[in-house]
Formats: structure tokens, sequence, C-alpha cells
């Protein structure tokens, strides 16, 4: 019994020596997680004031309580007796041995971050990038970009790859220029073709008047003088001024007679005399 009792008395003692210390932990556990609470609501509201992209808002929203939570438990933590170094140790140890089974995904993460804070290309882009992703953004997640294939299909890029190539967005601006090239024969005539292209272009409402369109002289080949041929339209209507006006130009020279080069192969044919025997 006098161990009992002296168990008793000791466990007694150190709960009455701990419970102001129990109690400021809970205190603080209460006012902390308020705070936060308050902090993540000044903050969401600073990022939507600065019309910071929603997904990016909170994933960032997100990481930052988390820390703070874990701030505030190691704090309630210590202030009870608890030993926290080897939990901090614990957490740093969890933190190295997750980054280094993630490192796709943390590449990943920060080409999300890149994408949405620098935005080279917005949900509804046409893009194009070097690392041969091409088609029309439909998303943009913190890890993946979901594109949609002029085919159809869907595509998941990886935003760290993404983030990293050479990105040609052909949405962002509201014009186009588009070029044709167009080879004809030495025989044609320069200004009359100039004059039948631009004929053709000025009747399109579709092609811009400024910047007008140009018709130039692009190269000389051996066969063939090529017509380099520039115009500009708007981005909703670019491919189909486009393939129209292609058909239109061919067709407008063969009705008018233009003779267009092709590829040729000259043989030439060398009689030698016959040798006198």
């Amino acid at each position: 019994m006098n161990k009992i009792e002296l168990v008793t008395s000791h466990f007694l003692e150190l709960a009455v020596r701990k419970i102001p210390d129990l109690f400021m932990a809970i205190v603080t556990l209460l006012v902390g997680l308020w705070l936060i609470k308050k902090l993540g609501t000044i903050i969401q509201n600073r990022f939507h004031k600065n019309r910071v992209d929603v997904t990016l808002g909170e994933f960032l929203l997100s990481m930052i309580k988390v820390v703070f939570y874990v701030l505030l438990v190691i704090s309630c933590a210590s202030m009870i007796g608890i030993q926290t170094s080897s939990f901090v140790a614990l957490l740093g140890a969890a933190g190295l041995a997750v980054g280094l089974a993630l490192q796709g995904s943390l590449s990943n993460f920060a080409g999300g971050v890149l994408i949405l804070l620098f935005k080279p290309f917005r949900i509804g882009h046409q893009i194009t990038s070097s690392n041969n992703v091409s088609g029309l953004v439909m998303k943009i997640d913190i890890l993946y970009t979901t594109l949609k294939a002029g085919n159809g299909t869907t595509i998941y890029a990886p935003n760290g790859p993404l983030a990293n190539s050479v990105i040609n967005n052909t949405t962002d601006n509201e014009i186009r220029q588009a070029e044709y090239k167009v080879k004809l024969s030495y025989n044609s005539n320069i200004d009359t073709v100039r004059k039948l292209i631009l004929g053709i272009l000025d009747l399109d409402d579709r092609i811009l008047k400024m910047p007008a369109p140009t018709v130039l002289v692009s190269s000389l080949e051996d066969n063939a003088i090529v017509l380099l041929i520039r115009t500009w339209s708007k981005n909703d209507v670019f491919w189909a001024a486009y393939h129209s006006n292609f058909q239109l130009i061919k067709e407008t020279l063969e009705v008018n007679e233009i003779q267009m080069a092709g590829a040729k192969t000259e043989i030439h044919v060398i009689n030698e005399p016959a040798s006198n025997s």
C-alpha cells in the first residue's frame, strides 16, 4: 500500500504542477487555431484582390496553414514538457525521404507554380511547346496541364518539362499572320500575279486591311520564282481564311493561265560522232 500511495501521491503532485502548463497549452492551442483561421481569411482576400490564380492561391494557402499548424503543435507540446527536438528531427527526416521519393512530382510542382505565377498561357489558349506538346489548354493544375489536341484526344502534360520548354502561344494576341508560298515559272509576270493575288485577298473580309497583305519575291530557285504571301487575320477565323484562300489562289492562277513551277528532271543526250575506222 505504501508503494501505491507513493505513486498516487507522486502522480497527483505532478498533475497539480502541470495543470497550469496544460491550461496554458490549451489556451495557446485555441488562440492559435483562431489566429490561423483569421490569417487564412486575410491571405485569401489578398490573393483575390491581387487576382492570384485560384488553383495557386488555394495551394499556397493550404501550405501556409500546414506550416502554422505544425509550429502550433510543437509550441503546445513544448509547453507541457514534451521534448520537441526528436519530433523536429523526425519531421526533417520524413521531409527528406518524401522529397527524394517525389523528385519528379516536386519538379512538376515547381513548374506548376511558375506557370500559374508568370502565366505564359491561360485556359483557352492554343499552345505548342518545344517538347512536342500541342493543343487547347483546358485546365492548369499544380502538377499537370490538361490540353485538348486537334484530333480530339486529351493530353496530360507534366508542368516541369512544360515550364522549361519554349512555348508558342498562338492565342495570346488577337491577330495572327499567315504565310503562303507559291512557286511560279520564270515565264510568269510577277506584277500580274501580284495583282491577281492581292485582288483575291481584298475580297475576303476575314483578311485584315491593316496590316495590309503583301506579296514578295522570297527566293529564286533553279526552276522557280518563289513568292511569299503574308496576310493577317483574327485568331477565330485564321484557319478558315488560310485554307480557303490557299485554294482560291491556286484556282485563280490556273484560270488566268499563270504557269506554276514544278519539279523537272532534264536529260541531256549527247550524240557522239561515230569514229572512222
